[in-house]
């Protein structure tokens, strides 16, 4: 058992993490107590004081912030006084559909503090998870008793290597991206991997996602497990792998739950294991349930907390697909990603393409949150405009005007509503100034302060920065400062000195939350400079 796992098998059994009984896993692993400290240190799920019977985490973030959580802590403390319970504000919860949300002992809520109030009184919450439907990318909806066709086609096929051959070149012809962000294709991501000789090699699923207004890979978790881990039998037979990791953030339960029990039928039904169905094949899939932190989401910070090492980002090359875990090759893709690989198998790079609109290739599945009537992960075809998605959320909330929106996730840039007819896709959203980035549409409606919002969002990329660099550290330290003083009244934004700054954490930054931090503020400065003091539309 890693050590990140033994401490948190602690912290299970005591609710923190007594001195006394790190001395004794530092004697008895043969740890030294430093190194358990540093672990301890960096990560924020560890706790060395012990908890209140009752936890009430708090969202501070982009989601929440729009949908009303200023003031929610000292709501949630008057409102529960003389209990308790220890109240906390944290980031993103990644149940944005809930907004303002809370987590109660991990029970994700909507915020009401009477309502939790009497709850709590009468013994305990009940969580709000997105209902059961059917998914035009799960092509067994009709029939669950055929789930891992597309494996099992592969694995009992004479000619496997042509049949893995077959399955690369779909992928290759289906233009499927990497849909955590960084939107590298798929099919040659595969094939970079499967042809690295060094073994053994593994197959890491990214279930991290952490950025705010980003929920849809939970959603796909809970309700499609099957495709994801179908899709990483698939990607281990196509590279020569034999373990393949899930790595889960521990606040999503409900997925860690249907994770558990869908690796547990697959195993029963002789998909997972030693020699598969008499084929030669092994392999396995585990969950690695993560720490906490929004960095572990950037793929080499996530290999360092598999290794047990604080998540630092690695510097770069080598990639993962050369030198990842343990040194070794590994294919990390997120779980969209994964989910759609049996589809294009069974299907054919032709049915893929033929989902999305337009010119664009595909399907996609997007968080949306904020101001729209109906919050939720939508699954559509790419292709689909800004606009067209918020009708499917049901329209603007309360009937408001549409003021701006974030196409990819707090990390990508605001857009004007005069764009919301911009396709949703990789190269239109790139063109519009913006990026698909996390998969994740955030509404905002006329009325909305720019500057607070766009505050809230830097914010939230200073909280999250590991501090391995210095630009980043204290770049996004720097930019907080500046932004409070003009949120505040007290100061103009010196625009000069943003625009070094800005230059200086996308030039040196180690990963990719330095070189998106400012993206907020800058471009809520280009698209509305008259609600940010000092600025000449400062974006350009």
């Amino acid at each position: 058992m890693s050590l990140i796992h033994q401490l948190e098998k602690l912290q299970e059994e005591d609710g923190y993490l007594a001195e006394d009984s790190l001395r004794e896993l530092s004697r008895v692993s043969g740890t030294p107590l430093y190194r358990l400290q540093e672990l301890i240190s960096f990560y924020p799920h560890f706790r060395t004081t012990p908890p209140a019977a009752v936890t009430v985490s708090v969202c501070r973030d982009m989601s929440c912030h729009l949908g009303g959580c200023a003031g929610l802590t000292e709501r949630l403390s008057a409102a529960l006084e003389g209990q308790d319970v220890e109240i906390e504000e944290v980031s993103c919860l990644g149940c944005c559909e809930l907004a303002p949300a809370i987590r109660v002992d991990g029970v994700p809520m909507s915020a009401d503090p009477d309502t939790l109030a009497s709850a709590l009184a009468n013994g305990g919450v009940d969580g709000v998870y997105a209902p059961r439907r059917d998914w035009a990318c799960d092509p067994y909806s009709g029939d669950p008793e055929a789930a891992y066709g597309c494996f099992g086609q592969l694995l009992s096929r004479p000619d496997r290597g042509s049949a893995i051959d077959e399955l690369v070149t779909a992928l290759k012809d289906s233009g499927l991206r990497g849909m955590g962000g960084a939107g590298f294709p798929t099919g040659l991501k595969w094939d970079l991997v499967r042809g690295e000789n060094a073994t053994p090699k593994y197959v890491v699923c990214n279930a991290d996602e952490s950025e705010p207004g980003t929920f849809k890979d939970r959603v796909v978790l809970e309700q499609l497990p099957h495709l994801v881990l179908e899709g990483m039998m698939l990607a281990g037979l196509t590279i020569g792998a034999t373990r393949g990791i899930v790595y889960l953030r521990h606040e999503y339960q409900a997925a860690k739950r249907a994770l558990e029990t869908e690796i547990k039928r697959a195993r029963e039904s002789g998909l997972l294991g030693e020699d598969i169905r008499g084929s030669g094949f092994s392999f396995d899939i585990e969950l690695f349930i993560s720490p906490g932190g929004y960095i572990l989401g950037e793929e080499t910070a996530l290999l360092e907390a598999l290794e047990d090492k604080r998540g630092e980002p690695r510097n770069k090359p080598p990639f993962p697909g050369q030198k990842g875990l343990h040194g070794l090759p590994t294919l990390m893709n997120n779980v969209e990603t994964f989910a759609y690989a049996p589809a294009i198998g069974l299907r054919g790079s032709s049915w893929w393409a033929d989902q999305g609109k337009g010119d664009s290739k595909g399907l996609k599945c997007i968080s949306v949150s904020g101001h729209v009537a109906n919050p939720g992960v939508y699954e559509m075809p790419l292709g689909t405009t800004v606009a067209e998605l918020i009708g499917m959320a049901g329209g603007m909330s309360e009937g408001r005007a549409l003021k701006g929106f974030a196409p990819g996730g707090a990390s990508s840039n605001f857009l004007p509503a005069s764009m919301a007819d911009t396709p949703i896709d990789f190269q239109t959203l790139d063109e519009a100034g913006s990026m698909m980035g996390s998969g994740a549409l955030v509404v905002f409606a006329e009325g909305t302060p720019i500057l607070p919002l766009a505050a809230n969002v830097v914010r939230f990329f200073r909280n999250e920065s590991c501090g391995k660099c210095v630009p980043c550290r204290d770049g996004t330290e720097k930019a907080v400062t500046m932004i409070d003083d003009a949120v505040d009244g007290s100061a103009s934004l010196d625009w000069d000195t943003l625009r070094k700054l800005e230059m200086l954490l996308v030039e040196t930054s180690i990963c990719g939350l330095g070189y998106v931090a400012l993206n907020p503020l800058m471009s809520a400065a280009k698209h509305w400079p008259e609600e940010v003091p000092g600025s000449d539309g400062g974006a350009n």
